[in-house]
C-alpha cells in the first residue's frame, strides 16, 4: 500500500492527473472517503489528464457520467444512492468494467462485485489540517 499526503484540492487534482498516466482500458478505481474528502476532485484530475478538465459533473442523480475521448472511454460511477451491488447489476453496471476506465465513487458499496485487480483509494480527512487529505492506494488482487 502506498501513502500520499495532499495538501489541497490542486495538489489531489495533480497526483490523479499524474496517477491516470498508468491508467488503460479495463481499470477500475475504487474511490472510498467521506463527504468532502476529494474523491470528485480526484476524478476531476483524472478527466484532466485526458483533456476532459471542463466536463466533469458529479453523476449523483445519474449514478454515471460517460466521457469519451479517441483514446479511451472513461466511465465515473457515484453508487451513493445504491443499496448494494444487485442494484448495480440490475442497471448493467457491471458492463462497463471492460469497456473503458472506471472511476467508482462511494465504491465500497458495490465492493463485493468488482472484478480484480482494481485499485482502492481511500480518502480521509486530517484532523489538524483542514485542507490536508491522506490518500491510501491499494491494488487488490485477489
Amino acid at each position: 500500500m502506498n501513502t500520499y499526503l495532499s495538501k489541497n484540492e490542486q495538489d489531489t487534482i495533480n497526483f490523479a492527473e499524474n496517477f491516470a498516466m498508468n491508467l488503460k482500458v479495463g481499470d477500475i478505481v475504487l474511490l472510498s472517503g467521506e463527504l468532502g474528502s476529494g474523491k470528485t476532485k480526484f476524478v476531476q484530475g483524472v478527466l484532466k489528464h485526458f483533456g476532459l478538465e471542463s466536463e466533469i459533473s458529479s453523476p449523483t442523480f445519474t449514478i454515471v457520467n460517460e466521457y469519451n475521448t479517441e483514446k479511451v472511454n472513461i466511465y465515473h460511477f457515484d453508487v451513493y444512492r445504491l443499496a448494494d451491488s444487485d442494484e448495480f447489476y440490475a442497471m448493467g453496471g457491471d458492463e462497463y468494467f471492460s469497456d473503458g476506465i472506471c472511476l467508482i465513487e462511494w465504491g465500497e458499496i458495490i465492493e463485493d462485485i468488482l472484478p480484480k485487480p482494481y485499485t482502492k483509494i481511500t480518502f480521509s480527512k486530517n484532523n489538524e489540517h483542514f485542507d490536508y487529505r491522506e490518500l491510501k492506494i491499494e491494488k487488490i488482487e485477489k
